[in-house]
């Protein structure tokens, strides 16, 4: 006989397990979004930043958007700063 209370122990295990994959899914939605800014290591022990204006025009000339000549000037002024 039911005594009204609730709706037994194996919804409340669906229940769980319902919230475990909601909070879950929140979770890795917000990883996928918003993913870790990372830093890479030099030789010598310290971290370069991403944002080097030397590695930024390393990257430009790979891709091709600088020619040869572009480089070289850029990264001589570069160097002399």
């Amino acid at each position: 006989m039911m005594t009204g209370f609730g709706m037994g122990f194996g919804s409340a295990i669906w229940m769980i397990i319902f919230w475990v994959i909601i909070i879950g899914g929140g979770i890795w939605l917000l990883a996928a979004i918003f993913p870790r800014i990372s830093t890479s290591t030099s030789a010598e022990g310290r971290t370069e930043l991403k944002d080097d204006p030397l590695a930024i025009l390393k990257n430009r000339y790979a891709r091709g958007e600088l020619s040869k000549e572009e480089f070289e000037t850029i990264r001589h002024d570069l160097e002399q700063a």
